[in-house]
């Protein structure tokens, strides 16, 4: 609704804050709009007697229900204009218990894709809270935050914005105790504050400025008014003795108004299953699009059964007198617990209207003027059957919505005080507190012809239905009472997620320094895992067990070994350098200034901790770097994805591998994640690798794409911080343990992975110029991936017989890998490939492995697996012997079971 036709639902010929002003000297500074919006009041309240009260909440002054819901929905829209429609999505909104249950709610549909959750009051059994503040000038001070998904209020990481939402933002000190106990459980970058309107004073701006920088947050406010509210000295003390005098001439409740009180019939919703009643447990935009589509058949039955069971309409629509509905008998009253209120009094809002009845149809005309009429913290449930309704009955009635409150505030019943009326009857929820009262303000006299009661299935209760309950308060002062309940949402009980394993770190495993890596694996040191090479080989190709399930023996290099590692890395450690800078370099402007590093275990572990070096080095930044493990057929390992998510921002991870070959990998850890968040695992993993050097064209982060030789391919675990590579064995790996993997201490003496680190960092400096034109030529070209590599791969696998794509293994290092780790059949090596393929030459002729030079091979060197291995096709030795190669005729190769 616009705001000109807001303004006239609001605008009285008489400010409903004239009496306070008068008597109090308590005065709206800020603009006409205050006037408009606002009203004042009194209240029996130690810390602040005056109470501002809001024409177009939807608490204490019944408005239209269009008009309630769109103040709160066009904030929405302005806070979603302000973030943007990106971290829109990744907002989370806050209403604050119990005024603005309903607003807060209206604000996040404005913002669209935003889940929302609001503090409450009541307990609910089974439900642990997730946290909780302090409303110091409340009457009743404890908010609870009940969400049932417990990560709901982290919601997309630190660099998420929290929405917070109260009706007015009078001193600012709800919101800073919400954000300082929020803060310390989730941190965030920014926070925006919403509210109908701000009425602090400098004073309190300042603070919550102060606030924000010591917290290091962006803090915004959106708001429709703004202004302040004048007290003059000793308003406090007048204004208690004010209320007191008016409540000992006052009645306490307002008397009956109809001669005859209305029966109560309760008409059944069918409310949508699963949609929550409000935003106690959360309301997610799932939620949102289920009850919207269920609303106008609710408003349907709502608006039959207030024509079927008006005063004499029953017989009409052939169900009866009693319209076929469960009716409920309203008490008799004790008529001497309320003294009569002053007859001929200003009625709020329209005055009186006449039930006209169409006599040519013969039939009971709808109600004129109907209340929807909230509960307490309910307030969003009822307000949009109030929207539905008025978009249904359109001009055949004028519908108005508000709701009971816990707050007891004074009634005056002057045209110049904004609470005209009050019904009090007993709390109907079992409340946390205990019994008291509870009250409906500017219901009694204000002419409805109907009212709809709305309130939870935990509220429908003998002492709702009791002689002096809330139905039979509003049937002494109306014709009609209907009844609809909504069902409590009762969170569906979970078992509390396991505890995950913290990551391990050196020196205890692996001989990284702690802060260099977190390895996400569990420590199988102890477990007898290795097999010999040909045993493995045969086992995996027969189907017997997968490669993940053993380790393949590591043996110490030989010295030669050694010693032709130790030249390669003096050869290429600047070549190195360049690569990791450079994807570093990408990584730091395409993802963000923080970003989390993942590697893939363990071929990736060494880039890791280069590229964290680098930006440490060059930047400043002390980037987390974790290792995971894949395993190509089982997927990522989905415990250590749920732990990043419990640590980190899942949009921030990179993961990071050493090269690619095929790509085979990268399309593991596509699908992996995908698999993930279908199974119900953490959003926002982006499977993209960024690799040092991508020959294969298999991605689009990477350092080079040239096939060189990456000496940390020349070794197993000695490179690598003497960790093996990963495995995954169900007898060890259960479903909330990380996957498995060793560490080789007996291996230490041969151990050059810190060697290997700091020989490449020691060129950072030399290349940085290098990099800075190599990263400037890269975020400008089309890094698009080719996969010329795997159209290579696939060729080579036909054209050798082998019809197996994984079992050829492209580039240098993946070549390395099959001469240390399978049982290769020979090596094909680019003709006129030079000193990057020395370690392959010397490894095939120890292996007695041959090495055949061939032409448009995009790859300095391609290995390929035995494609028909079995142990007679290796000697005793494990050197290949000649004519253990595919069968001539294409026949069957024997397979051992």
């Amino acid at each position: 609704m616009s705001e000109r036709a807001t303004r006239e639902e609001t605008v009285n010929v008489v400010w409903s804050g004239n009496w306070v002003a008068e008597r109090l000297g308590v005065a709206l500074e800020g603009g006409d709009e205050l006037g408009d919006l606002l009203g004042l009041a009194l209240r029996r309240n130690p810390k602040r007697a005056h109470l501002l009260v809001s024409n177009v909440l939807g608490k204490h002054v019944p408005q239209l229900p269009s008009v309630v819901h769109g103040a709160g929905y066009e904030l929405g829209e302005r806070v979603r204009a302000l973030l943007g429609p990106q971290e829109a999505r990744r907002a989370v909104v806050l209403g604050y218990a119990e005024t603005a249950t309903g607003l807060g709610h209206a604000v996040a549909d404005g913002l669209r894709d935003a889940p929302y959750l609001h503090s409450t009051r009541r307990p609910v059994a089974g439900v642990a809270p997730a946290g909780g503040f302090e409303e110091s000038h409340s009457h009743a001070t404890s908010h609870l935050l009940l969400p049932e998904d417990r990560d709901l209020l982290a919601g997309g990481g630190p660099a998420s914005t929290l929405v917070l939402v109260d009706d007015e933002f009078s001193t600012g000190n709800t919101v800073l105790n919400t954000v300082r106990a929020l803060h310390a459980l989730h941190p965030r970058e920014r926070y925006v504050i919403v509210a109908l309107v701000d009425m602090r004073s400098p004073a309190d701006r300042d603070r919550l400025t102060a606030f924000a920088a010591e917290i290091g947050a962006r803090v915004d406010l959106v708001t429709r008014a703004a202004g302040t509210v004048a007290l003059p000295d000793g308003v406090l003390e007048r204004g208690q003795a004010l209320v007191a005098e008016q409540e000992a001439r006052a009645p306490a409740s307002a008397p009956p108004t109809v001669p005859v009180p209305a029966r109560v019939t309760r008409v059944a919703l069918d409310w949508p299953a699963g949609v929550p009643d409000g935003g106690r447990h959360g309301f997610t935009p799932d939620h949102r699009t289920a009850l919207e589509a269920a609303l106008p058949a609710m408003a349907e039955r709502i608006a039959t059964a207030l024509d079927a069971d008006a005063p004499g309409g029953g017989d009409d629509h052939g169900q009866g007198a009693d319209g076929g509905r469960d009716r409920i008998p309203a008490a008799e009253h004790d008529r001497d617990r309320s003294p009569a209120r002053s007859q001929g009094q200003d009625r709020v809002g329209d005055q009186d209207r006449d039930q006209d009845r169409d006599q040519d149809q013969g039939r009971v005309r709808a109600p004129r003027r109907v209340l929807v009429l909230g509960f307490e913290e309910l307030m969003y449930a009822p307000l949009r059957l109030g929207t539905a309704l008025e978009e249904l009955l359109g001009a055949r009635a004028e519908v108005r919505y508000s709701t009971t409150t816990r707050s007891p505030v004074l009634a005056v019943d002057d045209p110049g005080y904004a609470i005209r009326t009050r019904l009090v009857f007993p709390a109907h929820d079992d409340p946390a507190d205990g019994p008291g009262d509870r009250y409906a303000y500017n219901v009694a006299g204000a002419g409805f012809d109907a009212v709809v009661a709305v309130v939870d299935s935990t509220a429908d209760t003998p002492a709702l239905h009791a002689p002096d309950g809330l139905l039979a308060r509003l049937a002494e002062h109306t014709g009609q009472v209907l009844l609809a309940v909504v069902p409590s949402y009762t969170p569906t009980p979970v078992q509390e997620p396991p505890v995950l394993p913290e990551p391990l770190r050196g020196p205890d495993f692996s001989s990284y320094a702690p802060d260099e890596v977190g390895w996400l694996l569990q420590d199988l040191s102890d477990t007898e895992l290795e097999a010999p090479t040909e045993e493995r080989e045969e086992a995996i190709q027969s189907g017997g067990a997968h490669y993940a399930e053993s380790l393949p023996v590591e043996y110490q290099p030989s010295p030669a070994y050694q010693a032709l590692f130790t030249a390669a890395l003096e050869t290429s450690a600047a070549r190195i350098a360049r690569a990791v800078g450079t994807v570093t370099e990408t990584v730091l402007a395409e993802r963000g200034p923080r970003p989390v590093l993942v590697s893939l275990a363990r071929a990736g572990t060494p880039v890791g901790v280069l590229m964290r070096r680098w930006a440490r080095h060059r930047h400043g930044l002390d980037l987390p770097h974790y290792a995971i493990s894949i395993v190509r057929g089982r997927g990522i390992d989905a415990t250590a994805l749920r732990w990043l998510a419990a640590h980190h921002d899942p949009a921030d991870v990179v993961f990071v591998d050493g090269w690619t070959g095929k790509g085979a990998i990268t399309r593991e850890l596509a699908a992996a994640i995908e698999a993930f968040e279908a199974s119900g695992g953490p959003a926002g993993f982006d499977p993209e690798i960024a690799v040092l050097a991508d020959p294969g064209g298999c991605v689009r982060t990477y350092g080079t794409r040239e096939d060189f030789l990456i000496p940390s391919a020349c070794l197993n675990s000695t490179v690598s911080g003497l960790i093996s590579r990963t495995v995954l064995r169900a007898d060890l790996v259960g479903p909330d343990d990380f996957h498995g993997g060793k560490f080789y201490r007996e291996l230490a003496a041969s151990d050059v992975s810190n060697h290997f680190l700091d020989t490449v960092a020691a060129r950072f400096d030399d290349v940085a110029a290098e990099v800075d034109d190599a990263t400037k030529e890269l975020l400008a070209a089309d890094r698009a991936p080719t996969w010329e590599g795997w159209a290579a791969v696939e060729r080579i696998s036909e054209e050798y017989g082998i019809h197996d794509v994984n079992l050829v293994k492209p580039g240098v290092g993946e070549t390395t890998r099959v001469l240390l780790r399978r049982v290769p059949w020979k090596i094909l090596a680019r003709r006129g490939a030079g000193p990057d393929l020395e370690h392959i030459r010397l490894l095939a002729e120890q292996r007695g492995v041959p090495v055949e030079e061939v032409d448009d091979l995009p790859y300095s060197c391609v290995g390929l697996i035995h494609p028909r291995f079995t142990r007679g096709a290796t000697g005793a030795d494990g050197r290949a012997v000649a004519g253990g190669s595919p069968v001539a005729d294409g026949g069957e190769a024997v397979r051992e079971a």
